[in-house]
């Protein structure tokens, strides 16, 4: 099912999930108490989260879903492409019957292969992306692993960024070391 876009059982777990994506909460819905799993109409259409892969492997004993091949996942106006995304969920979540409006559902998620991730004015690129929804933090790892932001950018082998708080601690590799460009307008350091 090349390109199948698996949003018929996605968008009706998915409302819970934060933005990284994310990535989030995709097919909890085969463990959870049908009346916990709102209808896909009443999810707002910035909410409901579409994914098209070339594959899809879940795994409800080990708690988790991964999309392979060609996968583009997009929650209102985040994007995330790459060659496969894993979502891992919480545990418990089946002995869970009424689950709280805006309540993630999702432990982390893993992206692997040529990574971009479009949200807020930023593009993120990696090889690997690991996003953490409780704690909103959002690691990039792999050479030249980069964020942009207009004309300003970082690289490094590990980005780590605090969606919460805006902070980001960029870390350098065994051969290349950390690089920025700020565009300062016409007063810099000049």
């Amino acid at each position: 099912m090349r390109g199948c876009r698996f949003n018929f059982r996605v968008v009706r777990t998915l409302r819970h999930a934060s933005v990284f994506l994310v990535w989030s909460a995709f097919f909890t819905g085969f463990t959870f108490a049908a009346e916990s799993i709102p209808k896909t109409d009443q999810i707002p259409d910035e909410k409901k989260i579409y994914i098209t892969a070339n594959r899809l492997i879940s795994d409800n004993k080990a708690r988790y879903a991964e999309f392979a091949g060609n996968v583009k996942a997009t929650q209102g106006t985040t994007t995330i492409t790459a060659g496969r995304l894993k979502i891992y969920y919480k545990e418990n979540l089946e002995k869970e019957t009424n689950i709280a409006q805006g309540e993630d559902t999702i432990k982390k998620m893993v992206s692997n292969g040529n990574v971009i991730i479009k949200f807020d004015d930023r593009v993120a690129t990696s090889d690997r992306a690991v996003y953490m929804t409780e704690t909103k933090i959002l690691i990039l790892t792999g050479p030249g692993s980069t964020i942009k932001s207009g004309n300003n950018s970082v690289t490094g082998e590990k980005i780590t960024l605090y969606r919460d708080d805006g902070r980001i601690i960029v870390e350098s590799g065994s051969e290349k070391q950390v690089k920025a460009i700020f565009q300062s307008g016409d007063k810099g350091i000049q």
